[in-house]
């Protein structure tokens, strides 16, 4: 066991020093990453910008019909001109996005109990390499509890994603959870995120928290941010703008497109912010542009 007296609590960040190993290939810490895995990379951060647009529907594997996205069918080939990766279920992929629509794939391999449930932290395995490959995912995304009970189970589904990632050179997205009981704080997601990338993930998925700016100089793979839970449009849109201020390389917006009155425009608000540097009230003012426009057409 690791003496823990005398550990020292980190406090020198460099936020304002960029990652140093960068010399390459645009993707932080990719540096020494085969083609392939660079491949599957570059498919989910644009090479222009360097950064993401995810859009997350996977809820139905544990919440059923949510709201929002109770017509899948209807819903994804509209919002597929606006975002870069679709991050969904094998199922909901299969049955609800044509295969002509050419979009990244973060394809969602863990599974468990259901909301019916208190508990969500036990997950298992439940969709195999091969299976990804013949999805042609370009990232397998594993949720993973740090600091709760399920977090040996949790961390056994990471490392068994991560070996068989490799061996198919497919990145792996480990997605931060954060249990009822666990604290939402910078201290909290500093240590989560950095354990999830030093298992071997190439990018890791997590939440904003006060001192964002150091969990993103401490994690040396890209974060990409959820945007959690509802919010009024303009309040997710300044979530974008300030993650991707801080250091964020992408955002994964699920309930902040899909439940919004316009999800389409809403969609290409975030893109602004995320690919073109449009600040908060830019991209609120060309939603409002959009809307209005929509409406008199």
């Amino acid at each position: 066991m690791a003496d823990l007296d005398g550990v020292k609590v980190a406090k020198d960040y460099h936020v304002d020093i960029p990652f140093a190993n960068d010399r390459g290939f645009y993707v932080k810490g990719a540096n020494s990453l085969d083609w392939g895995m660079k491949k599957h990379l570059s498919n989910i951060f644009s090479p222009k910008s360097g950064n993401t647009v995810m859009f997350a529907f996977d809820h139905g594997y544990f919440m059923g019909s949510t709201a929002g996205l109770e017509r899948l069918d209807l819903l994804l080939p509209r919002l597929a001109p606006y975002i870069d990766v679709f991050m969904g279920t094998r199922g909901a992929l299969r049955d609800c996005v044509p295969p002509e629509i050419v979009k990244s794939v973060a394809l969602r391999t863990t599974s468990g109990s259901s909301m019916l449930q208190e508990d969500l932290s036990h997950e298992v395995v439940a969709v195999d390499i091969e299976d990804a490959i013949r999805l042609n995912a370009d990232c397998m995304a594993v949720q993973t509890f740090i600091g709760g009970d399920g977090q040996l189970s949790s961390i056994d589904n990471l490392s068994r994603t991560i070996n068989a990632g490799f061996r198919y050179s497919i990145p792996t997205l480990g997605v931060c959870a954060v249990g009822k009981d666990m604290e939402r704080t910078g201290r909290f997601f500093k240590l989560a995120t950095r354990i999830i990338a030093e298992m071997g993930c190439q990018m890791v998925k997590t939440y904003d928290c006060e001192d964002f700016e150091e969990v993103v100089a401490a994690c040396p793979v890209p974060i990409v941010v959820a945007g959690g839970k509802k919010l009024p449009e303009k309040d997710a849109l300044h979530l974008a703008f300030d993650v991707i201020r801080k250091g964020a390389r992408g955002v994964d917006m699920g309930r902040n497109i899909f439940q919004s009155p316009y999800p389409v425009q809403m969609a290409q608000a975030v893109g602004k912010i995320v690919h073109e540097g449009y600040t908060d009230a830019e991209a609120y003012e060309f939603l409002q542009d959009s809307v209005s426009d929509a409406s008199k057409a």
